[in-house]
């Protein structure tokens, strides 16, 4: 999932110097301003996920299903996304639904200003709260547009950067902050991709969890599939179904006469509700 929005090469040309990391979960207590709606039942999918630049054909996913996954992560918008989409429309999610793929979708915003990259959109200390609710708003409306109801997640994908620039950390914050009240006033999950060196670590290890995303989908190439023994922070930060974790990366892999380029993810989280 990382570096999705550049070209795959130039993905993981720029993650190999950056270290690793990635992003998911659930678990909305700590999002106070969540608490005073009536939520629909989240829908988890606990097992192996993959995740793709561009969405595979429908032929491709039923030829993938009953595999070693079970669910697939989406690019469903943000003007830093890489790949264009033609097959991500409403009938594929509900054909694909239809089969027993579960979709995580990834949404793909603004980026830090310190971040090392030529990403078309990044924020600033004065635009990070504007920038943050115009894309959780944009955000829904893609993930509605593909029927992807409310109580769904969204998970917002934030590339490596610095994180020991203080200022640049706070504006990121900030950022997300909007983004993540802009899903809730709407009733969509938070969720968030991440390196655990850097974008990652910044949300599991902020003081004020203040409308961070209850879901964190992090980034460690350890080619591990598990949300636990890697943990890297708190054994009781993101419990109850609120992980998930991007263990391998650039996996050429062919089923059934179908061959993808796939990053590999162990998933205990959330997934969009379809149907």
């Amino acid at each position: 999932m990382s570096k999705h929005r550049m070209s795959k090469k130039g993905r993981y040309i720029a993650w190999a110097t950056a270290g690793a990391a990635v992003v998911a979960g659930t678990g909305i207590a700590a999002q106070t301003s969540m608490a005073a709606t009536t939520w629909p039942a989240q829908k988890t999918y606990t097992g192996r996920a993959f995740d793709t630049c561009a969405a595979p054909s429908l032929s491709a996913m039923k030829a993938w299903h009953g595999g070693l996954y079970g669910a697939a992560a989406v690019y469903i918008g943000g003007k830093n996304r890489g790949c264009s989409q033609p097959n991500l429309t409403a009938s594929w999610v509900k054909s694909v639904s239809t089969v027993g793929w579960k979709l995580i979708p990834l949404y793909v915003g603004a980026q830090p200003s310190c971040q090392t990259g030529s990403s078309p959109v990044k924020l600033t200390a004065s635009t990070a709260a504007s920038l943050g609710a115009t894309d959780g708003a944009d955000a829904v409306a893609k993930a509605s547009a593909l029927g992807m109801k409310a109580g769904s997640p969204i998970y917002l994908d934030m590339e490596s950067y610095d994180i020991t620039n203080a200022a640049c950390n706070k504006a990121v914050l900030t950022y997300v902050r909007a983004f993540d009240k802009t899903l809730h006033a709407k009733t969509y999950r938070a969720g968030y991709y991440g390196f655990t060196s850097s974008s990652a670590k910044a949300i599991a290890t902020a003081t004020d969890k203040t409308d961070l995303p209850g879901n964190l989908w992090y980034a460690l190439w350890d080619k591990t599939n598990t949300t636990t023994t890697d943990w890297p922070w708190g054994a009781t930060q993101f419990t109850n179904h609120s992980r998930a974790h991007q263990y391998m990366v650039n996996s050429k892999e062919t089923r059934n006469g179908y061959t993808i380029t796939v990053d590999r993810d162990a998933w205990d989280a959330p997934v969009a509700i379809t149907g």
